[in-house]
């Protein structure tokens, strides 16, 4: 299981086959094509790589205990056990993603829950 942290360092979501994403209280929260984020409606979220996720600008939500560059990570926090796995939603058709690939080296303002 990849467990993913937030940029306070708490525990954000996980995956557990590669696949789809869940935050931490279990509630399916996206899945993944190639190295794209998809929201289950189809709606394109961000990239992953290196063991981050990001947003559609490239800036980083989320990091795995391992991922590589990217913006300081912070200490992460005492973590709890996550919830478990909700049923997955149908997938929507992925949409359009943004030309080109960016790889930034700050944090996102936005937080990954909302944006499923």
């Amino acid at each position: 299981m990849i467990e993913f942290f937030d940029r306070a360092g708490q525990e954000a979501a996980f995956c557990h086959d590669g696949h789809a994403l869940y935050l931490w209280n279990g509630k399916p929260a996206a899945f993944l094509h190639d190295d794209k984020v998809y929201a289950y409606d189809g709606r394109f979220i961000g990239w992953a790589d290196r063991g981050w996720i990001s947003d559609e600008t490239g800036a980083c939500l989320l990091f795995e205990h391992d991922a590589v560059g990217g913006p300081d990570k912070p200490r992460r926090q005492t973590k709890t056990t996550p919830g478990p796995r909700g049923a997955k939603p149908a997938r929507g058709e992925p949409g359009p993603t943004p030309p080109g690939r960016f790889a930034a080296a700050t944090w996102s303002d936005r937080v990954f829950a909302d944006l499923i």
